[in-house]
């Protein structure tokens, strides 16, 4: 008998070898972040160094300024120009406030109860941003006018006593007084208040509420315990991005304000643009950013929450 030989099985097809990793490859995420890094390098960090180096110059325009590490000139603009950093932070803080209680029960309802609306009212709510910074400032020199319906009303209801007790305002009149500039400061950057706030909410799980409610929690002890909890993200966020700005700005206090309600961000101004002393501007400007990094870290921790929305 011939031997029957079996042929041997197919060999299975083996997968391809897998090429490592181009090198180029592992670069791409380093290229694409270099046009961010670039514009923060030339557009931050450069400017940043001048002022510095601006800041402890002596000289004048005449005869040039030269760095001599003069760093008496932070003291002598801070020991000079206090009561504007103090009165910066005291209206940025209250438009801060202002911006909270106008702002959160807003983006609550935007969040929860305004349904098919909840387009229209955001498109209100960002509306102010279409029209210009200024052009929005110079519109309440007419809505509070002595002789506008806003201060009649006031008046009216004697409100105006109140506030000349306290100091923001000036007999009958609104304008050229605290309580201008703090309302102007709480019309312009409310949006940036209403919309982390709103985002922030919207997060929330709907079923958590229903959960509290399955639990015999009355709407007040629902909102404390869990919405308000939830929504800190977001109220850290409008926070920051409502009084940081605030505190540095100057087009409300010289539209709205006078002399007595000057901030600090109009003497910047003035020592940059009016008066040319470029050391004691650049001292100013920085004295106020340490300011305003030493209040925000400490607000930050003292929050609780580092998820910023």
């Amino acid at each position: 008998m011939a031997a029957v030989t079996e042929a041997p099985p197919p060999l299975a097809p083996t997968a391809p070898e897998k090429k490592p990793p181009r090198k180029r490859g592992r670069l791409v995420p380093y290229w694409l972040l270099l046009p961010g890094i670039l514009w923060l390098i030339v557009f931050f960090a450069l400017p940043m160094i001048y002022q510095a180096s601006t800041s402890v110059q002596t000289g004048s325009l005449e005869t040039g300024y030269k760095v001599t590490w003069h760093f008496a000139t932070y003291w002598d603009a801070l020991s000079e120009y206090w009561p504007q950093f103090l009165r910066s932070v005291l209206y940025a803080g209250a438009a801060t406030v202002l911006c909270l209680l106008l702002g959160y029960p807003l983006a609550y309802l935007i969040a929860f109860r305004a349904g098919r609306w909840r387009n229209l009212i955001m498109i209100l709510v960002i509306a102010p941003f279409f029209t210009s910074f200024l052009i929005r400032t110079l519109a309440w020199k007419t809505i509070l006018a002595d002789n506008g319906p806003v201060v009649h009303t006031l008046n009216s209801l004697h409100v105006l006593d109140l506030t000349n007790w306290l100091g923001w305002t000036a007999g009958d009149r609104v304008l050229a007084t605290p309580l201008a500039v703090v309302c102007g400061l709480t019309y312009n950057f409310l949006p940036f208040m209403i919309l982390p706030l709103y985002t922030s909410l919207e997060r929330i799980d709907g079923r958590l509420h229903e959960a509290a409610g399955d639990l015999y929690a009355k709407p007040f002890t629902t909102f404390r315990k869990v919405t308000f909890p939830l929504s800190m993200p977001g109220v850290v966020s409008g926070t920051l991005l409502t009084f940081i700005p605030a505190a540095g700005d100057y087009v409300n206090a010289d539209l709205l304000g006078s002399t007595d309600t000057r901030m600090v961000g109009n003497v910047i101004q003035t020592q940059f643009l009016r008066i040319l002393d470029y050391p004691t501007a650049a001292a100013l400007s920085f004295i106020l950013m340490a300011a305003i990094l030493f209040m925000v870290t400490l607000y930050i921790r003292r929050s609780g929450t580092e998820d910023l929305v």
